[in-house]
């Protein structure tokens, strides 16, 4: 079986026809490392190599699925990376570059052609949420939360998958808020396949994967096709491209520098807490004194 740093991948145990791949980053609730999207697809494609595979069942250890990407690196984190440039002007096909591999590297759970099914207990949040929705299916505990919270500010996901699996005005809702939703709404919207109580997710999910790994995989290749399809053709590709190209905006525009520079003078915490708060976010000149105050304070450090 391979070896990742980020997660762990193999067949699981007691469960004919099921992969399972597991995000081990606990003690970070599971945070996006530089590593884990490319790990993720390489897991994707070691279960694609294995016949005794039908199904694959991806899933979070610790408290919760996923908490987004790790802040503690891109935002706080010191030094330039192709998606917190800090030479000037920023050049956005570097960072376009970047982020359309990692968007790629996740997207290969939808690619794959066995079917993916992500079992989501705490927060499947931001970049976590991307992770969530390319996966066929989706089964939650009731108070599980989902949502991607950075498009107040500093983000857009790149994996575009909100319309495909709300429609239209709940995803803008989703996304004009940055609000989370349990996994009882999510249900109800038809973004979770099923939602459970926290004690019986793993019955649940078991019970979902082991219904579908009686399937023979050439079946269920068929059948993913076909829908997948219906996706390629109303633009997902084209829809991923726009939506890779402004997360890169959203962070290096008047209103994302302003959030990394108070994330460094006053921790990644607070500025969460006023993101999600709903307080007026600085933008355009206001964000760019805001900005000018905040490195001066940086430059007194």
């Amino acid at each position: 079986m391979p070896d990742f740093s980020s997660l762990t991948a193999g067949l699981m145990p007691g469960a004919e026809g099921v992969g399972r791949i597991l995000l081990n980053r606990p003690d970070k609730l599971n945070a996006i490392s530089a590593e884990m999207p490319a790990e993720i697809r390489a897991a994707v494609e070691w279960m694609e190599a294995q016949d005794a595979v039908h199904v694959i069942l991806i899933e979070g250890a610790g408290r919760a699925f996923c908490a987004g990407y790790d802040m503690d690196l891109y935002a706080e984190g010191e030094g330039d990376h192709p998606c917190k440039q800090e030479g000037k002007p920023w050049d956005p096909l570097v960072d376009y570059a970047y982020m359309k591999r990692t968007t790629e590297n996740i997207m290969s759970l939808w690619r794959s052609s066995k079917p993916t099914v992500a079992k989501v207990h705490g927060y499947a949040v931001g970049g976590g949420s991307d992770i969530a929705l390319s996966c066929d299916l989706l089964v939650m505990s009731d108070d599980a939360r989902i949502g991607y919270m950075p498009t107040r500010v500093w983000g857009c996901p790149t994996t575009a998958m909100w319309t495909y699996r709300l429609g239209p005005a709940r995803a803008k809702e989703m996304m004009f808020t940055g609000n989370t939703i349990d996994g009882v709404q999510a249900a109800a919207w038809g973004l979770a396949n099923r939602s459970v109580p926290a004690d019986q997710l793993d019955q649940a999910a078991l019970q979902l994967v082991t219904r579908i790994a009686g399937v023979p995989k050439s079946h269920l290749a068929m059948h993913k096709m076909v829908v997948n399809q219906v996706m390629l053709t109303t633009g997902l590709e084209q829809t991923q491209m726009m939506a890779t190209v402004f997360d890169g905006i959203t962070r290096h525009n008047p209103e994302g520098v302003w959030f990394r520079r108070y994330s460094q003078v006053h921790g990644f915490k607070k500025a969460v807490e006023w993101r999600d708060s709903g307080r007026h976010i600085p933008e355009g000149d206001e964000a760019r004194q805001a900005i000018a105050d905040l490195e001066r304070q940086i430059a007194g450090q």
